[in-house]
C-alpha cells in the first residue's frame, strides 16, 4: 500500500480490563502488516473516540476480556457516529461468547474476533473493511 493509503489503527482495551497480551499482540501484528498503529492501553469509550478523531483513524480496534463488550463496544460506535466518524471501521476481539457476535454486529461493530482467530484473517478483514469504507466515502463525495 502506498504511504498515503496506509491504514491507521487505534487499539484500545475497553474500560478497566487488565488483560493486555492479546491487544499488544494484535497491535504488533497490524504494525508488521504495514499499518500505522496507536496503542492506547485501557480507555473508556469517550477517550477512544477522542483519540480516533485526533489521529484520523481508519480503524478502531477494541479488546476485551471482562464481559463489557455488549455495553462499551456499541457505545464506541454511537460516539463515533455522533462525531461524524461513520467511515471508521470498528472491530472488537477477545473472549467474547459466539452468541454475542451477531448482537455486536447488529449494534454497529464491523467485525468480531474470538481468541482463536488466525492473525491472517484479522489483517485481511481489516484491510478489506477499510477498502470498502473508503470506497463508500469516495462514492458519496
Amino acid at each position: 500500500m502506498p504511504t498515503q493509503d496506509k491504514i491507521k489503527v487505534i487499539v484500545a482495551k475497553l474500560g478497566l480490563d487488565i488483560h493486555w497480551r492479546g491487544a499488544v499482540s494484535v497491535a504488533r501484528l497490524l504494525r508488521d502488516a504495514g499499518m500505522e498503529v496507536v496503542y492506547l492501553g485501557n480507555q473508556f469509550p469517550e477517550a477512544i473516540v477522542a483519540s480516533a478523531l485526533q489521529e484520523g483513524a481508519d480503524v478502531v480496534g477494541l479488546s476485551t476480556l471482562s464481559g463489557n463488550h455488549l455495553t462499551l463496544g456499541p457505545k464506541v460506535v454511537r460516539l463515533l457516529k455522533e462525531k461524524g466518524l461513520d467511515d471508521v471501521l470498528v472491530v472488537i476481539g477477545g473472549t467474547i461468547p459466539a452468541r454475542d457476535f451477531a448482537p455486536l454486529k447488529e449494534r454497529g461493530l464491523d467485525e468480531v474476533f474470538g481468541p482463536n482467530t488466525p492473525m491472517e484473517e484479522i489483517v485481511h478483514k481489516i484491510t478489506e473493511g477499510v477498502r470498502r469504507k473508503r470506497g463508500k466515502a469516495a462514492a458519496s463525495a
